[in-house]
């Protein structure tokens, strides 16, 4: 079933706002978070010091089961902390990046772009 002119309209105007904002979709994303590089740093090396932990506990597995399991236990929980930290935000860094991308020009234009789109649908709703 073919489209009618006004649906043909409205998707040639879907399809321009889209172009026109996909260039700012792809570098300003929405959840774009800051992340620290002293973070990455401590984290990069307490996850080497889990590993080492890991790989004694291992070495040590033989001699004293206790002792090993403790250690790759501590290795294990060094290496996820390490992790975790390594990838946390920057603490008030993140929410101005998300607010600088977000609350842009580009805000109130989407937003009433998007209105104008809910009420013609309703419309069409309504009356179809």
């Amino acid at each position: 079933m073919p489209l009618s002119e006004q649906e043909q309209r409205l998707l040639d105007e879907m399809e321009r706002h889209l172009m026109q904002n996909d260039a700012d979709v792809v570098s300003a994303p929405a959840g774009a978070q800051v992340l620290s590089y002293r973070n990455l740093i401590y984290g990069a090396i307490l996850v080497l010091a889990g590993l080492g932990a890991i790989i004694a506990g291992i070495a040590l597995w033989s001699g004293s089961l206790a002792l090993g399991l403790t250690l790759g236990v501590i290795g294990f929980a060094a290496m996820l902390g390490g992790v975790i930290l390594a990838l946390s935000p920057v603490k008030g860094s993140g929410a101005t990046v998300r607010g600088a991308s977000v609350g842009g020009t580009r805000g109130p234009s989407s937003a009433s772009f998007m209105d104008r789109m809910n009420e013609r649908w309703d419309r069409r709703q309504q009356g179809g």
